[in-house]
C-alpha cells in the first residue's frame, strides 16, 4: 500500500513549500512569510524528509526547482488558492486596509491617457497604497507570472503564459491623429486612405513589437503603409505628429482630443468602426483574489466612465 504522505503533513508547510517555489529565493520567502531564514530552512529540510526530494537546489542565481517540485506546485498550488478562497470568503474585503504597493501594468496605447485618472480612483479608496502603473514590456507577462505585477491591461495576447488569465474589460476604438492645420479635409479616413499617409506608429511590446496593427489591416487590403517612425514613447509620436504631416493611429483612451495641436478623425472600416478588445491579465491563482478583482473593477470604470 503507497504510503500516505497526506495525513501527517504541516499544511503550513505547504504554504512554505508554494512561496519558495514562487520565490526561488530564501530570504525574499522569509520575508512575505514574515519569518526568519533559519526558519524557513528548517522548514525547507522537512519538507524534503517528508517527500524524500531535494524540491529545491541552490545555483548562483537562488534555488532551481527539482522535477518533483515542479510537479507537486503545479498540484497544490491551486488547491491552496481553493481553500484559502473557502476559508476567506465570509470575509469582508476593505481596500482601505491595504498598504505596500500595487503594481499593474497597462500597453503605452492607454497609460498616459488614464493614468491621472485611474491613480485618484485607486487612491480614493485605498489611500496607503504605493501606486506603480508601468509600462507593459518584454518582461510584464513573466512578472505578472511571477507575482511581481498584480495585474496587466493590453489588447488580446495570443501567446500568452497557460497560467495567466486574460479576460476582456472593454472595447477600444482606433482614432487617427493628425495635426490640426493638417491639408487632409475630411471629418473621417478610410481604410483605403491610409496609403496616401506617412504613418507613425506605438512599438507596444507583446502586441505589436514587429508590425503594427495599423500595418497588419493595411497589408490584408493590398495597401503598402508607409511607416516612417516607431517609438515605445507616446509623447515623442505626439510631437513627430504635430510638427509633421504624419497620420497617428491609436487609442481613443490616450485622449488625444485634448491636445489642443491634434486633430482627431474616426477611422472606417466600410460602414464600421474598428474596434479592439482591451484585456485584463493575472494569474490564475489570482482569479478569486478580492485586491485583484477590485483593480478589475478599477481599470473598468477608469475606461468606461
Amino acid at each position: 500500500m503507497a504510503k500516505d504522505l497526506f495525513s501527517n503533513l504541516d499544511l503550513n508547510l505547504l504554504r512554505t513549500f508554494i512561496i519558495l517555489n514562487q520565490e526561488r529565493n530564501m530570504r525574499k520567502a522569509a520575508e512575505r512569510l514574515f519569518v526568519s531564514q533559519p526558519a524557513v530552512s528548517k522548514a525547507l529540510q522537512r519538507l524534503r524528509d517528508h517527500f524524500g526530494d531535494e524540491l529545491f537546489v541552490k545555483t548562483h542565481h537562488g534555488l532551481r526547482a527539482t522535477e518533483k517540485a515542479n510537479i507537486l506546485a503545479e498540484s497544490v498550488s491551486p488547491i491552496l488558492d481553493e481553500l484559502s478562497h473557502a476559508v476567506n470568503h465570509s470575509s469582508e474585503f476593505d481596500p482601505s486596509e491595504l498598504d505596500g504597493s500595487l503594481k499593474i501594468a497597462i500597453s503605452p496605447f492607454f497609460l498616459s491617457g488614464i493614468a491621472s485618472k485611474l491613480f485618484q480612483s485607486i487612491r480614493k479608496e485605498a489611500p496607503n497604497v504605493q501606486i506603480q502603473l508601468l509600462n507593459w514590456n518584454k518582461t510584464t507577462l513573466q512578472d505578472i507570472v511571477n507575482d511581481d505585477v498584480q495585474l496587466g491591461l493590453n489588447y488580446s495576447i495570443a501567446h500568452a503564459p497557460k497560467e495567466l488569465v486574460q479576460t476582456q474589460l472593454t472595447t477600444d476604438t482606433f482614432r487617427a491623429y493628425i495635426r490640426k492645420d493638417h491639408p487632409f479635409d475630411k471629418d473621417e479616413i478610410e481604410m483605403q486612405d491610409g496609403g496616401k499617409f506617412e504613418i507613425a506608429t506605438l512599438i507596444a511590446a507583446d502586441w505589436n513589437s514587429n508590425l503594427s496593427n495599423t500595418e497588419k489591416m493595411l497589408l490584408m487590403r493590398g495597401i503598402e503603409p508607409n511607416v516612417v517612425f516607431r517609438s515605445e514613447l507616446p509623447s515623442a509620436v505626439i510631437d513627430v505628429v504635430k510638427n509633421s504631416d504624419i497620420l497617428f493611429p491609436a487609442s481613443m483612451f490616450l485622449n488625444l482630443e485634448e491636445n489642443s495641436g491634434l486633430r482627431s478623425l474616426p477611422i472606417l472600416f466600410g460602414n464600421a468602426g474598428v474596434n479592439t478588445d482591451i484585456n485584463t491579465f493575472f494569474h490564475y491563482k489570482n482569479r478569486n483574489n478580492a485586491t485583484t478583482q477590485w483593480l478589475r473593477k478599477k481599470l473598468h470604470l477608469t475606461l468606461t466612465a
